[in-house]
């Protein structure tokens, strides 16, 4: 069973839910040492990311003079495919892709596809529906859209959010063009509820930008915050490593500024190939009146334990929201 994501997240398994919306192999932005000083997040922030190539979410027929077409499903190119290049073009948007048939004429064009981690080429003819434009038979993505939790940013101004990664419909961390990073201010809640995952429900504007994603990693979106953010406005906390016992969540359910709530660490696995270095169980009353627990958004949101940064919320038990994973801080940095 799974949820896809859709501007927060995924389930993952059957008792398990991304807890924001938004994965990858790319190199990391930074190195942080233990105990290194950072300044803390808890923010919900709004982003945006263009991913490498189109994700072909469906393939459709075309009604055309000659009969029913199907040129993407004739040329062998699946659901969950990404599009990289037709024509000798890179298409990185819908855009790119309606100028190349826009300028097409005639023959077949050169596609490239990449399917998991194989690349491949295939030939395609586009047709023209009744209207006279020419038409591939797909439906594509280019952008997605969603809200998450800062976790902290560096001194020198990277930022780290999420706690994992951004996937496709495929589950397949996705590669990202460019990204931006909005400040959000958070309207409402839907309360988790056993067997259905909560979420915040947040607006986030396009003047309201205050950095750049670069990547989308294993253990979060990676980018830098805008010079022009003054960053000194957030509170300054030593990194440390997270034990067994009572801890403080940091996160947002409400406007724009971060409450602290009660939580305990009930387990702890430093060794998780998964990044599931914590299990947590929320203990505060206001924010399981709030929200059941934790939700969808809340992904990155920072725990503190002995008044240092130990890890961030990554997900929610699906069979009970008042349970979730966390990552290590040492395994985002």
């Amino acid at each position: 069973m799974s949820k896809k994501f859709s501007g927060h997240l995924y389930v993952q398994k059957l008792i398990i839910v991304f807890t924001l919306i938004v994965v990858f192999f790319t190199p990391n932005l930074m190195t942080v040492n233990a105990q290194e000083s950072v300044y803390l997040g808890g923010y919900a922030m709004g982003f945006t990311i263009n991913q490498k190539g189109c994700e072909v979410l469906g393939l459709s027929e075309i009604v055309t003079d000659n009969g029913i077409k199907a040129p993407a499903a004739d040329a062998g190119i699946t659901e969950h495919d990404v599009i990289l290049n037709v024509g000798g073009k890179e298409t990185n948007s819908f855009n790119d892709l309606d100028n190349v048939l826009s300028n097409y004429s005639s023959g077949t064009l050169i596609i490239s596809v990449k399917r998991g981690e194989e690349v491949f080429i295939k030939e395609i003819t586009p047709v023209k529906d009744l209207s006279g434009k020419y038409k591939l038979g797909l439906y594509v993505r280019d952008k997605l859209s969603g809200i998450g939790t800062l976790t902290f940013v560096t001194k020198n101004k990277n930022f780290v959010a999420l706690g994992h990664p951004i996937c496709g419909e495929n589950n397949n961390i996705i590669e990202i063009k460019t990204g931006e990073l909005f400040a959000c201010n958070v309207y409402g809640i839907e309360k988790g509820e056993r067997g259905k995952a909560g979420e915040l429900r947040g607006v986030f504007y396009s003047e309201s930008k205050i950095g750049v994603i670069n990547t989308n990693t294993d253990v979060g979106i990676k980018g830098r915050i805008n010079d022009g953010y003054d960053i000194k406005g957030l509170n300054e906390i030593q990194t440390g490593e997270g034990h067994q016992g009572s801890a403080t969540l940091i996160t947002t359910v409400d406007g724009i500024i971060p409450r602290e709530f009660s939580i305990s660490i009930v387990k702890v696995d430093k060794h998780s190939k998964d990044n599931r270095n914590f299990v947590i169980k929320v203990t505060d009353k206001n924010l399981l009146d709030i929200a059941g627990g934790i939700v969808q958004g809340m992904s990155g949101s920072p725990i503190v334990q002995d008044g240092k940064l130990v890890g961030a919320i990554t997900h929610v038990f699906l069979n009970d929201p008042t349970r979730g994973f966390g990552i290590a801080i040492e395994n985002m940095m």
